[in-house]
């Protein structure tokens, strides 16, 4: 049987691995008018000159702020939660779990660790 603090180092461990292997952030969304005409949305890293592309979230449209296609908001979502979110995210996992196990009775884990548990079952698929 997992323990509530397997579950919360394991979810860690899996989005510290994801993270470090994706491109640092931060990240931002941004709206990109394409040559043919039309826009998208996509996600950036960088400044200046040293601006790179991450992700392109196509919307086929000609309108600049489609929200049928919701594009625009996924990719500031998407910004929002770069790289380095992620490893604090999986560094808060790793704590909880250690206060579980150092300060929490085994009968109270499911409640004392509730947000942390919900982040770390989503995370590995167990909703």
């Amino acid at each position: 049987m997992t323990t509530p603090a397997e579950e919360l180092r394991a979810a860690a461990q899996k989005l510290r691995e994801h993270a470090q292997d994706a491109t640092p952030g931060p990240w931002r969304q941004h709206d990109t008018h394409l040559d043919l005409g039309g826009h998208t949305a996509t996600v950036l890293s960088g400044k200046g000159n040293e601006t790179e592309l991450r992700a392109w979230l196509p919307t086929m449209s000609h309108e600049p702020w489609d929200e049928t296609r919701n594009a625009w908001a996924n990719a500031a979502y998407m910004a929002l939660m770069h790289p380095g979110v992620g490893l604090a995210l999986a560094d808060w996992l790793d704590s909880e779990a250690a206060r579980l196990t150092a300060a929490v009775h085994p009968d109270r884990h499911e409640t004392y660790g509730a947000p942390a548990l919900a982040v770390a079952r989503a995370l590995n698929g167990d909703r």
